[in-house]
């Protein structure tokens, strides 16, 4: 008796090259300028396992008309294939004729949802796959309608729109949304789309009983989603900076780099039958900002910083995952430029504008394979200081020379992505490029929240008093204390910025407080101890961590609570 194939198995089986096809489903019949908004329905029909006299079989459905309420699916073996058992589905066989029609809890088939049942059978000589489905009585991979309504109808036809987020319905994960309904309170935002982070290879298919990547796209079309946000994060010698987030990967693991990560996720994205996606990734997290802040002279230069900048691996990284993510039509990237309290002064501008200009331009890379760029990723910078700005003067002082604002060209995030937007067309990006800013954790309400600006007894009375940014220290990043839960994700809500996102996921650690044993490649860091006094990245102030923090990516439930009491604009 065989095993049965999951579904994160399938990517790889489908290219054995079986009696018949393994693989067979408009997908793979169809040309490359069409997608499966072009037919009613659209049926997947994967030959997972086959040996002598038996075999099985995974059967996806795409309905692309009107919804349905029920379902039926109808094709005629060419052979002698007896169908021997199923699920997901009641399967009947008369003669040749084959139907198959839905269980109670999935009998409902939304505009661009899809469902999914398998089934075991016997043969003898070949085992052709079935030339003609039927949904309802309509012929699937063949008949014609208009796509459906929503923002991502466009996708498939390889052509981008200017701003992917532009009247998209975006898919919620529901694996996070779980963790956030069963929180109390929770359910009052745990429908809100936030990003999928793929941080190690094991992710891809889906590790310690989480969803893969195969597993989001299907639920994002169950969803009726028209846009889905991932976040590519495994470099070789990951987040050089920092030991919380270190990666699987070592300095000079490039290849595998390219080979076990980048290219899979490359080709689960490539399948037609996600065509209809629109597919946001945001590409490497802090790794090009490092090259620029933490190597050479510096003071804040590190070892590891300075090894990835001579190797060349991050730049190489990112310039192939721009060129091979890029190629597909409907795939969107964007990439990370930090945030304003890392990349806002002078020195580090547009020396950062320079570097991400080479990383997109390596590789096979152009500019063209960029659409935007993300700031403020899994971080507390205050969305927009109303307090004060940066021309303001207390008794003849600059706002700039306050400690807090420390020369700084910007005080809060929407300033910095929008001049660091035109930066970037300056050095050679398209004019079009849209920004996205991570307002997941950023709104700093609650009752520490001020309400107007500050005393002008002195320029850091006036700042310190107005800013709704109430960390320790700027570079403090892990784990903040006071935080809360920014403005809702949206489309289109500022000139040059294409959404305010949930990127990081909130409630999602950053990091532990303390070290604790893994094999996720995760390390601990001092800034996520809530008793280290800090270092030169946060001028040796305390780490303004929470305590009892576990490993980064896992769920924090004091954390998410606090985030939840903290939220501006306030939830209801």
């Amino acid at each position: 008796m065989s095993r049965i194939r999951t579904r994160a198995g399938t990517a790889a089986f489908a290219a054995l090259a079986l009696t018949g096809a393994a693989c067979v489903g408009t997908a793979a019949a169809m040309p490359a300028d069409m997608t499966p908004a072009a037919t009613a329905c659209s049926v997947d029909y994967t030959i997972q396992n086959q040996w002598d006299g038996g075999f099985t079989t995974a059967v996806t459905i795409t309905n692309n008309s009107a919804a349905l309420s029920g379902w039926n699916l109808t094709w005629s073996f060419s052979g002698d294939q007896k169908v021997s058992s199923g699920w997901n589905a009641q399967i009947s066989q008369s003669g040749a004729d084959v139907t198959a029609e839905n269980e109670t809890y999935n009998a409902a088939l939304a505009t661009g949802g899809t469902v999914s049942f398998g089934f075991n059978g016997t043969f003898s000589g070949t085992n052709t796959v079935p030339a003609t489905f039927k949904l309802n009585g309509v012929t699937c991979n063949e008949d014609t309608t208009p796509p459906p309504g929503g923002g991502g109808g466009s996708t498939g036809s390889g052509t981008r729109v200017d701003n992917p987020y532009e009247g998209a319905k975006v898919y919620v994960n529901p694996e996070w949304s779980a963790h956030a309904a069963a929180e109390p309170g929770g359910d009052r935002v745990s429908n809100e789309p936030t990003g999928v982070w793929l941080d190690r290879i094991a992710a891809i298919n889906g590790a310690d009983g989480k969803m893969g990547l195969r597993d989001h796209l299907d639920a994002a079309l169950q969803q009726g989603a028209d846009l889905v946000q991932l976040v590519i994060y495994d470099l070789p010698g990951r987040d050089c900076a920092a030991l919380a987030s270190n990666g699987e990967l070592g300095p000079d693991d490039i290849g595998k780099y390219e080979s076990d990560f980048i290219d899979p996720i490359a080709s689960i994205l490539s399948d037609s039958k996600y065509a209809n996606l629109r597919i946001v990734t945001t590409v490497e997290l802090d790794s090009l900002p490092n090259l620029v802040t933490n190597t050479g002279s510096r003071a804040t230069a590190t070892a590891a910083c300075d090894t990835m900048k001579a190797n060349g691996n991050y730049i190489k990284g990112v310039g192939y995952a721009l060129h091979k993510l890029g190629a597909i039509p409907n795939v969107y990237n964007y990439v990370d430029a930090g945030h304003h309290g890392w990349l806002g002064w002078d020195n580090n501008f547009d020396a950062s504008a320079q570097v991400f200009k080479q990383a997109a331009t390596a590789e096979g890379a152009t500019v063209d394979d960029v659409q935007g760029f993300i700031t403020n990723t899994a971080n507390y910078s205050a969305l927009k200081e109303n307090n004060f700005s940066i021309d303001d003067t207390v008794n003849g002082t600059s706002v700039r020379q306050s400690k807090w604002i420390d020369w700084n060209r910007y005080t809060d995030e929407l300033s910095y992505a929008q001049a660091m937007r035109k930066e970037l067309v300056s050095v050679g990006f398209n004019s079009d490029i849209g920004m996205l800013i991570d307002t997941s954790r950023n709104g700093w309400g609650g009752a520490a929240r001020p309400t107007g600006p500050g005393p002008t007894t002195s320029v850091d009375a006036y700042v310190d008093g107005g800013r709704y940014d109430r960390r320790i220290d700027i570079g403090n990043w892990c784990n903040q204390a006071g935080a809360g839960l920014g403005e809702r994700p949206q489309a289109s809500p500022a000139a040059g910025i294409d959404a305010y996102v949930w990127m990081k996921p909130p409630g999602e650690s950053d990091g532990a407080s303390k070290a604790i044993a893994n094999d996720e490649g995760k390390g601990f860091d001092r800034m996520c101890d809530p008793t280290y006094t800090g270092n030169v990245r946060n001028n040796n102030h305390m780490s303004g961590a929470l305590p009892d923090a576990p490993l980064a990516g896992h769920w924090f439930s004091a954390q998410f609570q606090q985030l939840m009491k903290n939220a501006y604009p306030p939830l209801s």
